[in-house]
């Protein structure tokens, strides 16, 4: 069997997972030959796949196409709202507790997406995106991030369970866009509309585009232009 996850989140991924479980649900079962988080029965006598999936969305690629060949699959993916930082040192004494400035949003989730953005259309495919509250905990192990000082990450805890946005078909991603964004566009007008790296806002036109909700339409200078293509009503 397979199973998509990293040991770091697992007491996240166990919280959320005892979250969204219902009675009835089986945990950890194996199915298509992968292990499911949560499978539950559906009023047909089939089931629905529920997938926990805390970051790496891309990864689920193969899991996806195996389970949504003869399943419903829903993955639930979280974002840190609020995040507190717990220094612990290497052997687990606490050092400190402090909050972090960085506030998660909904959009947050397009740099996960780039890998799967283009398998959204599949009719069996959902995605719920949850808001949060965690504490991560980091170990004073000299293995982790440069950027963390070399502290790693030593497990993500839930705190709390907010807002959740459903996703079920690609035009549910085309209400992220802003009402006031005129067309056409480029990817820097789209940053500053979003209050956002451009970086960001250009995994968000990659995502958009791979689910044939943008378009390229032209260019101004160096800036690649982008509007929404007309909606086809079939009569």
């Amino acid at each position: 069997m397979k199973r998509i996850g990293t040991l770091a989140e697992s007491s996240l991924h166990a919280a959320l997972k005892t979250h969204y479980a219902q009675p009835g649900d089986l945990l950890e079962c194996e199915v298509a030959g992968y292990v499911v988080d949560i499978v539950r029965p559906t009023a047909d006598g089939g089931s629905q796949c529920i997938e926990i999936q805390t970051r790496h969305l891309g990864q689920m690629k193969p899991k996806l196409l195996a389970l949504l060949a003869e399943h419903p699959v829903q993955v639930v993916h979280p974002i840190a709202q609020e995040r507190y930082i717990a220094r612990v040192a290497a052997d687990g004494a606490a050092i400190s507790r402090r909050k972090s400035p960085k506030h998660g949003r909904v959009l947050d989730l397009f740099p996960e997406l780039v890998g799967l953005a283009g398998l959204m259309a599949h009719p069996n495919l959902t995605l719920e995106v949850v808001l949060i509250g965690e504490e991560q905990r980091w170990r004073d192990d000299g293995q982790g991030s440069w950027r963390r000082r070399r502290w790693s990450i030593a497990d993500r805890r839930l705190l709390s369970v907010g807002q959740s946005f459903h996703f079920a078909a690609p035009a549910d991603f085309a209400a992220l866009l802003p009402v006031d964004l005129a067309e056409p566009f480029d990817t820097a007008e789209l940053a500053a509309l979003i209050q956002a790296p451009r970086h960001l806002a250009q995994k968000m036109v990659y995502c958009l585009r791979a689910m044939g909700l943008l378009e390229v339409t032209g260019k101004r200078g160096r800036a690649v232009l982008y509007v929404q293509p007309p909606v086809v009503y079939n009569e």
